[in-house]
């Protein structure tokens, strides 16, 4: 069996844009006919940069290649151009194409890719979302605390057990900062109500970007530790393992973090630095299925647990399910709401959720398929933002609302 071939469809996602401004999902075509799809999770260049760089790695490194060999692929992409470090927009983009080797290998197997990574441990995955509160204008609005505890509530009702929810300011180019009384004092009150609203009937998880300094993150988990909050997320900027085993230290609550960093390198430098007992690898960025079944197994040895990060589309959702699903030392699954609206119009079969827990696929490969019309309809993006993006403009103490995607 060789790979034959390569599709990429850059889908915008229309507003109001939850799981990013667009999706790079790739298709890869066998000699034999089967076809594999895959997700990349991009965020360093723009789409225009971006397809002509999966398109040299693609002929490269799988062009007429047996899409089984997903380690001679990791290795000789991970070196290309004499490098051999974790290389963000690389692995992005071995990521979505490993994972499409992966759907073309268990549709080969006719087995979920679960069952060809270790096997299923977990019929169902545990999941969180976001809290999106919509005020009486109808906007999406992050800055009222009552109406964050209002949505909890909702939440919880649906049957999720855990929200999630960063009211620490805005993340910029210029974090990490000193964040102000004004938002400590925002973040304990959001802390406070939606615990209030849910009483223990939900965890609830602390995100941050990285916004802060290592003295900033401790000042605030000091006043957060009452709560009992499951995790306190990502508390400084990525690439510097020892300040945020610095921030571990000294907070009750866990750490966790690791949705920009790539790689089993990078993810055992923040282990050994005692940085984090969450590990959040996006399996469409880390480096693909495998690298994340490393990462997962290495963290099982410091006792630490996965929950995988997906702020993006349901192919690298999917992909995600299907590592959680064979992982023993998962904890839970980041879903978007229910997988409802274009996350389930883009899919000829909406993924599954049923009372707060993601039901793996046992559909062959990673269990679905694109409604082709609707990716076609999307395509391409013609916006220049890029998926995500930071303020250009360092912190102001009198300007710190919280942080919109």
């Amino acid at each position: 069996m060789k790979i034959i071939s390569l599709e990429t469809y850059v889908v915008a996602v229309p507003p109001p844009h939850i799981g990013g401004m667009y999706w790079l999902f790739v298709k890869l075509k066998t000699d034999n006919g089967i076809e594999g799809v895959g997700e990349i999770y991009s965020a360093t260049f723009h789409p225009k940069a971006m397809v002509p760089a999966i398109e040299d790695t693609f002929q490269r490194y799988l062009l007429d290649h047996d899409p089984h060999h997903v380690e001679r692929f990791f290795r000789q992409a991970y070196s290309s151009g004499f490098t051999q470090r974790p290389d963000l927009t690389m692995m992005g983009i071995v990521s979505g194409l490993e994972m499409a080797c992966w759907d073309i290998i268990g549709k080969a197997a006719h087995k979920p890719v679960y069952e060809l990574l270790g096997g299923k441990v977990n019929e169902r995955l545990r999941s969180y979302t976001y809290l999106y509160p919509v005020n009486s204008k109808g906007e999406y609005d992050y800055s009222d605390p009552d109406l964050a505890a209002e949505y909890a509530v909702r939440a919880v009702e649906q049957g999720f057990t855990a929200v999630k929810f960063d009211p620490a300011g805005p993340y910029t180019a210029y974090s990490g900062h000193q964040i102000s009384l004004e938002v400590l004092e925002r973040c304990e009150t959001f802390c406070r109500k939606i615990r209030d609203a849910v009483g223990n009937r939900a965890d609830l998880l602390f995100g941050t970007h990285g916004q802060m300094v290592p003295s900033s993150a401790i000042r605030l988990a000091r006043r957060l530790e009452k709560y009992d909050p499951l995790w306190f997320e990502e508390p400084i900027p990525p690439g510097q393992e020892d300040a945020m085993g610095q921030v571990a230290g000294k907070t009750t609550i866990p750490i966790a973090t690791g949705e920009r960093l790539t790689t089993k390198y990078e993810f055992f430098k923040l282990l050994q630095a005692g940085g984090a007992s969450i590990l959040q690898m996006n399996v469409g960025r880390c480096g693909g299925l495998l690298e994340g079944k490393k990462i997962a197994s290495m963290a099982e040895a410091f006792y630490a647990q996965i929950a995988p990060h997906l702020y993006n589309g349901p192919i690298g959702a999917a992909a995600s399910f299907q590592l959680a699903a064979c992982t023993p030392n998962f904890l839970i699954q980041e879903s978007i709401g229910t997988w409802h609206g274009f996350h389930a119009e883009v899919l000829k079969k909406p993924l599954q959720w049923e009372d707060g827990y993601i039901i793996p696929s046992t559909e062959p490969g990673l269990g679905v398929e694109l409604n082709m019309d609707v990716v076609r309809a999307h395509t391409p993006y013609t916006g220049d933002r890029l998926h995500l993006q930071m303020a250009a403009k360092p912190f102001d103490v009198k300007d710190s609302a919280p942080a919109r995607g």
